[in-house]
């Protein structure tokens, strides 16, 4: 009789064991759904990037340049719902941002505009891996989408300057100078004089 009253108690307390497991874990399920809404809230307030061309540059690039296009296109697209759909939307607009490499128009295939879409890979992979980690620091999503739009801003006005200094006219014989300053155009030395050999004087 005993052992059927103790075997009862341990019963019931094994019993309200799970149930207080239920309610904190019920409790910690509505803590992170919470934590999950708020992190959602944030980002898509801050997802909002500059996808129009800010000058006419861009504007007759989107024309001509398909990465380009395709790229400004992608950004234009926001996603709604869930976070899932902001870290698809960002993998795949890294995805576009690294063929911005590609089929660069010649007039933009400078230095000064591979350095500017270097910048811009490296802020969009830095927003995609933030997005994916499991902890999503939303403040740091949010603000590499402000530094993205600034880069954008800033490789749209570089291509503008280059249009730009396309247009001045260069002065006579200033196209042979250019020319003399380009070093990869120097004739190498094919070989070195040897001071041993006899020199007419």
């Amino acid at each position: 009789m005993k052992y059927k009253i103790a075997l009862f108690f341990l019963f019931l307390l094994v019993l309200q064991s799970c149930q207080n497991e239920d309610e904190k874990r019920k409790a910690e399920n509505a803590k992170e759904a919470k934590k999950n809404e708020k992190i959602f809230n944030n980002i898509n307030k801050a997802w909002t990037f500059i996808d129009e061309p800010i000058n006419e540059v861009s504007e007759q690039n989107i024309k001509v340049w398909t990465e380009w296009r395709d790229f400004m296109k992608e950004i234009g697209d926001k996603p709604r719902k869930t976070i899932g759909a902001f870290q698809k939307k960002s993998t795949a607009i890294s995805k576009k941002a690294l063929a911005l490499n590609n089929n660069i128009p010649a007039d933009f295939n400078t230095p000064a505009i591979k350095s500017r879409i270097s910048v811009l890979i490296t802020k969009i992979k830095m927003m995609d891996l933030f997005i994916h980690l499991s902890q999503i620091p939303d403040d740091k999503v949010a603000f590499l989408i402000g530094e993205i739009n600034k880069e954008l801003v800033a490789l749209e006005r570089q291509m503008d300057k280059i249009v730009e200094r396309s247009k001045v006219p260069k002065e006579q014989g200033e196209e042979d100078f250019l020319k003399m300053l380009d070093t990869t155009r120097a004739i190498p030395n094919a070989s070195p004089i040897d001071p041993n050999l006899p020199r007419v004087e």
